[in-house]
């Protein structure tokens, strides 16, 4: 009986085992959705913002400004903005980003070049903490769907850091949405700031859709030609005044689409892991209760066996 007791004690934590988890796999594909509908949103002041600078860079060569965000100086220091998460329970999404940081830390110095890490999470923050690792700056608790005013706080860091020469090049070390079940670590050159990302592409967007019960990911093609300005428009200030001006609130929506893309890769990750415990717990439950059904038998068949032998007995 103290063997049953066991087992049944044992379904019991399991299946409220599988009730959290099956709560945190919903929570998060709220959070996808939240995270999707602000991607949505946000869209209409980044193609307007592309629109603009592409308008200017018809009008003046870029390589021409003389402006401090353009300006590409010898490298000496690096600094390597990493973004991570604040919680686990999350897969591998902190570890391969984590990962990748490192990676690309030892070939920068492998370039003889220093490094300084920014880092955005507190998982990466007790990562390199615990290595001594050379760190800036350190962000957390910030809101697992980024806000612009979050992206402005670490892109104006940014600015100091590039602007002071503190450092001479800025990379951002994120993980790229691709699915629910894939990401993927990337590499990002922040400052200077690349003309040559001006230009026109295919981009996309994901929406998170039921189907047969199931989550999954539509993504939807976004299209935005980009014109030049017209030749008679007439500017009230120099384009390069303009130009200048217009660069640091890239630099933030740069910013911010990466945050955003690292948060929906988190939820994701999250929802897979807990998609999965959720479906081990069933596997689980269903063995212990084979366990415990065959447990029960034996000891009813014992029980048998042994009236049966005492009536024997007696007999």
């Amino acid at each position: 009986m103290a063997n049953l007791k066991f087992i049944r004690d044992r379904i019991k934590s399991v299946k409220n085992t599988k009730k959290i988890t099956e709560a945190m796999r919903l929570v998060a594909a709220a959070k996808v959705r939240r995270a999707q509908e602000q991607v949505i949103a946000t869209r209409p002041f980044a193609d307007r913002l592309a629109q603009v600078l592409y308008g200017l860079q018809g009008r003046l060569r870029f390589e021409d400004a003389d402006l401090p965000l353009l300006r590409k100086r010898e490298v000496k220091t690096v600094g390597l903005l990493v973004i991570s998460g604040d919680r686990g329970l999350c897969g591998a999404y902190n570890t391969n980003v984590i990962r990748r940081a490192e990676n690309r830390a030892k070939e920068i110095q492998a370039e003889g070049l220093n490094y300084q890490y920014i880092l955005v999470g507190r998982k990466a923050a007790q990562y390199f903490q615990r290595r001594s690792q050379p760190i800036d700056e350190i962000y957390t608790n910030l809101e697992q769907i980024p806000t612009a005013a979050e992206a402005s706080m670490v892109a104006d860091k940014l600015l100091s850091l590039f602007l002071s020469e503190t450092v001479d090049r800025v990379e951002l070390v994120y993980t790229r949405f691709v699915s629910l079940i894939s990401s993927r670590p990337v590499v990002q050159t922040l400052l200077p700031l690349d003309p040559q990302g001006l230009e026109a592409s295919d981009d996309e967007i994901f929406r998170l859709t039921t189907k047969g019960g199931q989550f999954q990911v539509e993504r939807q093609k976004m299209s935005s030609p980009l014109e030049n300005l017209p030749r008679d428009m007439i500017f009230e200030q120099d384009p390069v005044q303009i130009l200048d001006a217009l660069l640091p609130l890239y630099l933030n929506n740069q910013l911010l689409r990466a945050m955003q893309e690292s948060a929906a890769s988190e939820l994701a990750a999250r929802m897979s892991a807990m998609s999965n415990a959720s479906e081990n717990a069933s596997d689980l439950i269903g063995t212990l209760t084979l366990s415990y059904n065959k447990a029960r038998q034996a000891a009813i068949t014992q029980e048998i066996l042994e009236v049966v032998g005492g009536a024997e007995a007696l007999g």
